[in-house]
């Protein structure tokens, strides 16, 4: 099995979280366990670390990977939308630190077979989990143009998206759409080279796009990270990592709502938008890798690191 990726924000995402011995933490994201390990030696001799994970291949690299840690960890195959019944199922009540490195692992972008990856042919897939029936090829070649650019504009701000979708739509028309290269050269002659991004492939977009579609990202962090901070006790602390100015949006929005700033027109005499003080930022803006880190780590280069510590239960 290839590595997964090297843990990004290390240092800082962890030390937003300030592990102590005997807290309980969960890893909503466990991938290869990077971040995981890390807080399970901060948190020695007796933290526990509950490592939620869609992806069966993640949680048997990881549990392999942090065996030594032995009953400390408690991996959980689980949608982190459901972190309220894996807690409840393991027995315990609340949480001391949270943490979410939202995206796509460097093993999942690597293994051809899983479709996420632009470097290597397979299958259009794109499933976290793949017990799932829906997968990339199902949108690509059953979406109606219109509902295919939408979805490619909104996950991920591709301009281009309205050309891109009726080439996909003029070339499955002959043949389904089968394969990652297949699209991804759709994709590139579909946008003006002029416009092509300088560092990263003109389909960078779309397949982030697809991805999030495919695995319901957005639905996902919306429910999820409220479900997150409803498990944390006071004084616990949630630090997330996005990596594309949707997943930031959506972190700063929730954060906003439950640090209790409401969104509502000024004059409405109720609040409606549902903002609480539930917490309060640790971050007034997000912490970003440093130039040596993306050097030795270019995954790196697109994340931010956003935290919050709750102030109240609710």
């Amino acid at each position: 099995m290839p590595r997964f990726h090297r843990p990004v924000l290390l240092n800082e995402a962890v030390g937003f979280l300030a592990p102590k011995p005997g807290g309980v933490y969960a890893d909503c994201t466990l991938g290869g366990g990077g971040h995981a390990a890390e807080i399970l030696r901060r948190s020695a001799p007796d933290g526990i670390l509950v490592g939620i994970d869609r992806d069966e291949e993640a949680i048997r690299y990881s549990s392999e990977a942090l065996s030594k840690f032995g009953e400390r960890v408690k991996p959980a195959r689980a949608d982190f939308r459901n972190i309220g019944t894996v807690l409840a199922e393991l027995g315990i009540e609340k949480l001391d630190g949270l943490l979410y490195d939202l995206g796509v692992s460097f093993y999942q972008l690597k293994a051809a077979e899983r479709g996420f990856g632009l470097t290597q042919d397979g299958p259009l897939d794109m499933r976290m989990d793949r017990s799932q029936s829906l997968t990339a090829a199902d949108l690509v070649n059953g979406l109606p143009e219109g509902e295919l650019a939408g979805l490619i504009r909104r996950n991920s701000d591709e301009r281009w998206s309205a050309r891109i979708a009726k080439r996909i739509v003029e070339l499955r028309s002959a043949a389904p759409i089968r394969t990652t290269k297949e699209l991804a050269e759709l994709v590139a002659a579909s946008i003006p080279r002029r416009a092509w991004p300088p560092a990263t492939h003109p389909a960078t977009r779309t397949f982030q796009a697809l991805r999030i579609a495919v695995n319901s990202e957005t639905e996902a962090l919306e429910e999820g990270l409220k479900a997150g901070i409803e498990a944390l006790r006071p004084g616990g602390r949630v630090a997330l990592i996005a990596y594309h100015s949707g997943e930031d949006r959506i972190i700063k929005r929730t954060f906003r709502l439950l640090s209790g700033k409401c969104e509502c027109p000024p004059g409405i005499p109720m609040c409606a938008c549902g903002a609480r003080k539930v917490i309060e930022a640790l971050t007034k803006k997000p912490v970003v890798p440093s130039s040596t880190e993306i050097a030795e780590n270019p995954q790196a280069r697109s994340a931010r690191l956003r935290a919050a510590v709750k102030v109240v239960e609710g």
